[in-house]
Formats: structure tokens, sequence, C-alpha cells
């Protein structure tokens, strides 16, 4: 085989299609979390009811007697209170409580198969993807450049391409620069 921007370009960009596609989903997924998120979809919801209590009584104790008793297996994110009500939130649980009435919803979350799965990639920070993710993200750089040499005549990267390109760099750093 001829080493050729278009052969280079081809054979990164099939031998990172998979990753690609995955990027792609899990990018728009995590885009969209607040209104479904793959990570953390509803597997059940209960009610319950507890004692009730005031402000001053919610720390760290109440927090751990309230996870004891409700047999809650997880690990704890954080705990605040908004107005009247108590929320509790674990890796993967929430509570809400009415601290007037000791009523409560607790909501169980599961990872959607596979789609959840692709948004670990996007947020992973163990060592061995992020040197994979450099890998990565320098064969993209190769996939933009030897894609810029594959057009020839007036479709060429030198006489069209050009153009898009910039537009394409200055459309995210408007975003970035002027709405932020």
């Amino acid at each position: 085989m001829k080493l050729t921007a278009r052969n280079t370009h081809r054979d990164i960009a099939y031998f990172y299609l998979g990753l690609i596609i995955a990027f792609s989903f899990s990018g728009i997924f995590l885009n969209h979390r607040q209104d479904w998120h793959p990570r953390r979809y509803k597997a059940d919801i209960r009610e319950f009811s507890v004692t009730p209590a005031n402000q001053d009584s919610v720390n760290d104790e109440f927090i751990a007697r309230f996870t004891e008793q409700q047999n809650i297996d997880d690990n704890l994110r954080r705990f605040a209170i908004n107005g009247k009500v108590l929320r509790i939130s674990y890796v993967n649980h929430d509570a809400d409580i009415d601290l007037e009435t000791g009523k409560g919803t607790l909501i169980h979350y599961k990872i959607t198969p596979i789609l959840g799965q692709m948004t670990i990639l996007h947020v992973d920070t163990s060592k061995w993807w992020i040197y994979y993710s450099d890998v990565f993200g320098v064969a993209m750089l190769v996939i933009a450049i030897t894609g810029m040499f594959i057009a020839k005549g007036e479709n060429s990267f030198r006489k069209r391409g050009w153009k898009l390109a910039l537009i394409g760099l200055i459309f995210p750093l408007i975003f970035l620069f002027l709405l932020s």
C-alpha cells in the first residue's frame, strides 16, 4: 500500500470509527443529561416516612442513620436543604425528605446498558484511558490534516476548503467567548 494522505486518512478513520461513533453519541447524551441521562435512569421509586426533623438536626449522623434505616448500600455524594426539603444524593440514589412531615421519596438509578457505558468513555480519568484518548486526539489531528489534501481541483482545501475550515473554527469561538 502506498503512503498517501488518502490512504492514511481512510485507515486511521476506519480504525477509530467505533470510538468516533461512541464519542459522538455520548457527547450528545451528556449535552442533554438534565432531560435524560443514560447513566442514571429511574429504575425504582418508593415512598417512605421518617420522623420529622428540623434543619438544625440534619448532620452527618442524621444522614448515616437515614442511610442505614433505608438499607441504602451506596456512597454518599452530598446533601442539602432547600426550604423545608432535604435532598440526599448518593451515587445511585436520590432521596427527598419533607422535614416537616417526614414523608419522602427514594429514587434508585441504574445505568442504561451500552449507552450508559459509552458516556463513561467521555468522563473516564483512568491513566490508561487518558493515554489512549491522547493517541485518539493525535489521530483526529492526522485525520483532519490528511483530509485537507484529499480533494483536488475546485473542491480542494486551497480553493474552497480553507473557507469552510475557517468558519468551522470561528463558530465555536463565538460560543466560547461571546455567549459564555
